[in-house]
């Protein structure tokens, strides 16, 4: 197992404390999971250690970072519609499956202190690994995250850094210290062994079910669920467990839509756009730094990405509550993208959405 460069292929030990090639590609993982069959399945353990078989880190210090994140249950909303609720979580988002596998992987190679950026959420998971590992952590967030966000950050002990201006700035700011100072980048989008945590959804629907839903909606700003979702599908694939893909709708908020746009006009390269202000917080990436990745994924498997209407996405968070399910804004966009797709299509059957984040994060 080994990292190569998504731009030039030049190889790297997963040992190594750079972010990024030197040319400035992002690494890879060149990993082969094992076959997946169910019988391999650890069902004697909690969460992400039940498919440790598939998840390439060391597995005594797995055990020892994991707060129990995973097996979070698959509910019925109605007959048409499954919620994932991801946020049944120790830091209440989706994002403690990569977290626990990442700081695994750093704690194991014997990294001390680790860096990051994030719009809340990813930040709060790293935070909290960190803590569990002993890893001192310093997180970057930009101007306008939840508060409470924040709070949690540091309540974990980790040091907070309120960047002015967009996400992307944010991710800039935190990158210049990465280099400037040599810290070990915990980026939820440049290190793919989170990648090999988040994949571990796709893991649990399987298990639960016995088979994945005919329509999964994923969130897309990063990419960090949805090039899980596609890791997983392709190794269930590989595994002859399923025979096709599902049909895949990639969500984005319709004021900052950089895949939409660029599918829009039929082109291969993630087109860079300015993001406009929007409750959709946790997908609002104007730069997605693994865009062309993203892309091909787009493309191979002909998935849709659709838009949430900024208008809905309130009114699809109070149609949830009423409901029992009390999300973020950046979860009920989502949904309101659901909804949106149904009054223009009609009907849609065996569908699955994320439940990402939960809605005391957003109360802002």
């Amino acid at each position: 197992m080994k990292f190569y460069c998504s731009k030039c292929n030049k190889e790297e030990s997963v040992d190594t404390p750079k972010a990024k090639c030197e040319c400035g590609g992002l690494w890879k993982l060149d990993y082969q999971a094992p076959k997946f069959e169910l019988d391999k399945i650890r069902s004697d353990k909690w969460g992400l250690l039940r498919y440790r078989e598939w998840i390439p880190v060391d597995r005594k210090a797995l055990g020892k970072v994991s707060l129990g994140e995973g097996m979070t249950p698959a509910i019925h909303l109605d007959e048409d519609l499954m919620l994932k609720m991801d946020y049944f979580m120790p830091t209440l988002s989706f994002k403690d499956r990569g977290a626990a596998v990442l700081v695994a992987h750093a704690k194991s190679i014997g990294v001390q202190s680790v860096v990051q950026d994030s719009s809340g959420n990813a930040g709060n998971s790293v935070a909290a690994y960190s803590a569990k590992a002993g890893i001192k952590c310093e997180i970057f967030v930009p101007e306008g995250t939840s508060p409470k966000k924040i709070g949690m950050i540091s309540s974990h002990g980790a040091k907070v850094n309120v960047v002015p201006g967009s996400r992307d700035h944010c991710a800039d700011v935190c990158r210049r210290k990465v280099e400037d100072e040599g810290i070990y980048y915990a980026s939820h989008v440049f290190n793919p062994f989170f990648y090999q945590g988040t994949k571990t959804y796709i893991y649990e629907i399987y298990e639960q079910l016995g088979r994945i839903p005919e329509n999964l909606f994923i969130p897309l700003g990063n990419g960090t669920l949805f090039l899980g979702v596609m890791i997983g599908l392709e190794e269930l694939l590989q595994s002859g467990i399923i025979d096709n893909m599902p049909s895949i709708y990639a969500v984005q908020g319709e004021n900052c839509a950089p895949f939409a746009e660029t599918l829009a006009a039929g082109e291969k390269v993630i087109r860079h756009i300015t993001p406009q202000k929007t409750m959709a917080e946790g997908i609002a990436i104007g730069a997605p730094m693994r865009g062309d990745e993203i892309l091909q994924y787009i493309y191979k498997y002909n998935i849709r990405v659709i838009t949430a209407p900024e208008d809905g996405i309130i009114p699809a968070r109070e149609k949830l509550a009423k409901k029992g399910i009390y999300v973020e804004h950046t979860t009920a966009a989502t949904y309101a993208a659901y909804l949106k797709l149904l009054e223009q299509e009609g009907r849609l059957k065996d569908v699955l959405l994320p439940m990402c984040g939960a809605g005391l994060k957003s109360d802002h």
